[in-house]
């Protein structure tokens, strides 16, 4: 059974840090997208940020040069760092994480589907969400 559970948020001042984390228990996928998503109230889920089994990032526009996503393979934890946090930023802030499906070319696989590609309703494993707010 796989659990993702998220920590770190957190209520900070505009332009301050925060840095939440994700521990995953039972994911055992070699090939993987692991993605951090936001909700506002009354908003729709939003992807933050992206990080592939290669490591490959990915960022939203409104947080890259901000944000930075990483994580540690050996404590099975991911992280992403936040700075310069604005008013906007103000979300509750979940971890997914979900197997990268293969393409297959001619009956043999050529490639794993782009971690960019997958919508939120595709991920089938989440945390509960860990709340940030940002006051101005």
């Amino acid at each position: 059974q796989v659990h993702l559970v998220e920590s770190g948020g957190g209520s900070v001042q505009a332009g301050g840090p925060l840095r939440p984390s994700c521990a995953s228990l039972g994911f055992t996928a070699s090939i993987y997208c692991m993605t951090w998503f936001r909700q506002a109230p009354g908003k729709e889920r939003e992807r933050v940020a992206i990080i592939d089994n290669d490591g490959t990032t990915t960022y939203a526009d409104y947080v890259k040069a901000r944000f930075t996503i990483s994580k540690d393979t050996p404590k099975n934890s991911l992280y992403l760092q936040m700075s310069s946090l604005k008013p906007d930023d103000t979300a509750m802030y979940y971890c997914a994480a979900e197997p990268r499906q293969p393409i297959y070319v001619a009956r043999s696989r050529s490639d794993y589907r782009d971690c960019g590609s997958y919508t939120p309703g595709e991920y089938n494993y989440w945390g509960q969400g860990t709340q940030v707010t940002v006051s101005s």
